[in-house]
């Protein structure tokens, strides 16, 4: 296969439950750690190489990096649920239940990072938990209304003096907005629905 007919491959259909998975992963790290890497970059202008290069800073980026995946994962695991409503029959408590589980398998994939101890690692754990429980108890959100509990947490992880910050919250708020939906629109155009309706009929 030449470069250029890997450059405008199209991606492959998501018909399996592991194939979700890997989505909600690799769509979760990016949410995270893109908009942490990019509001640094903003922030420190043309120091940002001299930033990026500081062992202490590396430091703090791997921690907020670590802290801000399960945020990612509440978010991107909620995208999901939406789409397989609008997209398949499913009953909606079988599409929370099935996506919530199928998320934390997601997260217990990874062994504490180093960055992190075991106690905060669990206590992450939880907090997803609490998270994708709750989207059950109303009803399914636009994917720009899914950042709306969690951009508070998220903009505290900014591995930036709080002093240093300014107004910068709507700016990052508006970031999770536009990359939720992106998610949204990408995970609807490579949903094979029937398929994956009926892997989640058979998970029962």
């Amino acid at each position: 296969m030449n470069i250029l007919t890997k450059l405008f491959r199209r991606p492959s259909p998501i018909r399996k439950r592991d194939e979700l998975a890997e989505f909600i992963d690799a769509n979760a790290a990016f949410v995270a750690q893109k908009g942490i890497y990019e509001y640094a970059r903003a922030r420190a202008g043309h120091y940002s190489k001299v930033l990026f290069g500081e062992e202490g800073f590396q430091r703090a980026v791997e921690v907020s990096r670590w802290r801000a995946y399960p945020i990612g994962l509440a978010m991107v695991g909620e995208v999901a649920t939406v789409v397989l409503q609008e997209t398949t029959n499913l009953k909606r408590q079988a599409v929370v239940r099935g996506v919530s589980d199928l998320t934390l398998s997601v997260f217990d994939r990874w062994d504490v990072p180093a960055a992190l101890d075991e106690p905060t690692w669990r206590e992450l754990r939880a907090s997803l938990t609490e998270s994708l429980d709750r989207i059950g108890l109303h009803p399914p959100k636009r994917a720009m209304d899914i950042p709306e509990p969690f951009a508070e947490a998220y903009f505290a992880l900014m591995p930036i003096h709080k002093s240093l910050r300014g107004q910068d919250f709507p700016t990052l708020k508006s970031y999770l907005k536009v990359t939720l939906c992106n998610v949204h629109d990408e995970l609807t155009k490579r949903l094979d629905a029937p398929a994956i309706a009926a892997e989640f009929d058979r998970q029962g």
